[in-house]
């Protein structure tokens, strides 16, 4: 596909990005090119800005353990979160958002 072939491109002129196939589809997922480079090459994740003082990881939910995402539900008062499976936590935090 050509569009493949773009991206492919944009991957290998990414200097440091030695996963192009794993940027393509992080790429894909909607990520910006700065995060898909970092996820792709297992680097350091992103840190982004939230409204504390103290930066926050930026970690997709898929990466993260169950434990991790149970704490997030629990954050945001998800009921029922203790029976979730790690695929419903994720659908449930999503859907908070």
């Amino acid at each position: 596909m050509e569009g493949n072939r773009t991206m492919e491109k944009a991957a290998k002129k990414i200097r440091g990005v030695e996963n192009a196939e794993k940027y393509m589809a992080l790429r894909e997922q909607g990520y910006s090119s700065a995060q898909a480079a970092e996820l792709a090459d297992k680097r350091r994740p992103a840190r982004t800005q939230t409204s504390s003082a103290t930066p926050t990881t930026s970690v997709p939910y898929e990466e993260r353990t169950k434990e991790e995402l149970y704490e997030r539900a629990q954050e945001l008062g998800i009921e029922g979160r203790s029976e979730m499976t790690k695929d419903e936590l994720i659908e449930a935090l999503r859907a908070a958002r």
